[in-house]
């Protein structure tokens, strides 16, 4: 593996002014003792007609979403999103407490959000909120479950359909409820975003930006092992890297410079990736469905100049970036000379530019021997894209823990 440790350089008066002026967290100044760090995130996007709330759906009714925590600590905020709402979403009641397994909570474990004070707010459209903080026990790789009783809610829906969670929608007020035995299931996130941990600044994470190969299409439903699921777990295991979380900004079917499912990756880098709370370091694994959707070599160009920017803007935030080649495509629906050559052009740049701060060479670590241009059949869902649960733990133990040596958080 290529490691190049980049020597930081001071931050600019410019750069530092966006990071005081960043909307996304509260700022921490350098002598302070704690700051927020991110702990588990979902990307954002408008939900698509099939994949919105089934009936009853959200308006008047309690949603309960399951969510699985990296870092842990005592005391958390919570971000609710309508960024891709037309119309305010409003929030009559939102409650935490521990996962048991399923829609079952511990109810001695339950708290009530508030939010500026209060237990109910309207999100407006376009807009997210935070939870005030709460003081909540949260262990480290633990599931917590979020109640949200909500009242009229827009049309449009911010979610995350790749969930590979289930969640549960029961009618009326059940924000409390010990486990919702009548609720109507649901493998999608909605609305619930993000969810910070106020540490010392001892603590930072890392965001990894993807696609359907970091949102873990071929993952257990509810089984939380998917690559950054299991990376995070190595962090926790290894004493030197524990105090490192891990944020999955993955969107299945996501491309970085056009087409695909949601935003594009250049559209929400700046939100996504450098407005993360103690983000000190980004993964990129991403690019193969514009090289799939795209008729041309053209998108290798296109690809390259994209990573070039993220460098950039990253590196003017103090934050490491590291590059991962693109996976095979051999054999999938994506597979022609064409993009091949393109796939092999945008990871010779992403191994020898330089750029990057260090190269994470999944694709050595999960290809075919035999026949690079493939997956190893072992690792193959069977559409040669996607990676099984074997072929997500491979790709997380391709990643050298020394990477994540770290003294003190970027603050935001």
């Amino acid at each position: 593996m290529e490691i190049k440790m980049r020597i930081f350089r001071k931050t600019s008066i410019a750069g530092f002014i966006l990071l005081i002026l960043s909307l996304s967290c509260i700022s921490c100044a350098a002598s302070a003792k704690e700051c927020w760090i991110g702990t588990w995130v979902s990307g954002q996007q408008l939900t698509e007609d099939r994949n919105l709330p089934p009936a009853p759906g959200l308006s008047n009714n309690t949603l309960r979403e399951v969510v699985h925590m990296t870092l842990g600590g005592s005391k958390l905020r919570v971000q609710l999103s309508n960024a891709y709402g037309n119309s305010p979403v409003t929030i009559k009641a939102a409650h935490l407490a521990v996962s048991k397994g399923g829609s079952a909570i511990d109810p001695a474990t339950d708290k009530a959000l508030t939010f500026k004070g209060g237990t109910s707010i309207t999100i407006p459209a376009k807009e997210a909120v935070y939870s005030d903080t709460l003081d909540f026990n949260v262990k480290p790789l633990s599931n917590l479950a979020v109640s949200i009783y909500f009242g009229e809610t827009s049309a449009d829906v911010t979610g995350h359909p790749g969930s590979r969670t289930t969640s549960y929608i029961q009618t009326g007020d059940a924000v409390t409820t010990a486990d919702m035995n009548s609720a109507v299931t649901t493998d999608h996130w909605y609305i619930l975003s993000g969810i910070d941990l106020r540490l010392d600044d001892s603590y930072a994470c890392v965001v990894v930006l993807g696609d359907s190969i970091a949102d873990g299409r071929g993952s257990t439903t509810n089984g939380n092992d998917r690559w950054p699921d299991n990376l995070a777990r190595r962090l926790q295991a290894n004493p030197n890297t524990a105090k490192i979380g891990v944020l999955n900004q993955g969107i299945g079917g996501n491309a970085v410079v056009s087409g695909g499912l949601g935003p594009t990756a250049m559209e929400r880098f700046k939100h996504d990736v450098l407005g993360q709370s103690g983000a000190r370091w980004a993964i990129i694994l991403e690019g193969v469905n514009d090289i799939g959707g795209s008729g041309s070599t053209k998108a290798a160009t296109d690809l390259i100049a994209a990573y070039e920017q993220f460098i950039n803007e990253a590196h003017a935030r103090d934050m490491l970036v590291y590059g991962v080649p693109i996976l095979p495509i051999g054999g999938s629906m994506y597979d022609s000379n064409d993009h091949e050559a393109a796939r092999q052009e945008v990871n010779k740049w992403i191994r020898t530019s330089g750029k990057f701060d260090a190269v994470i060479d999944m694709d050595a670590a999960v290809r075919d021997p035999a026949n690079p241009t493939k997956l190893l059949p072992a690792y193959d869902t069977g559409d040669h894209l996607h990676l099984n649960v074997a072929g997500y733990q491979k790709m997380a133990e391709a990643i050298d823990l020394d990477l994540f040596k770290h003294e003190k958080a970027v603050s935001h």
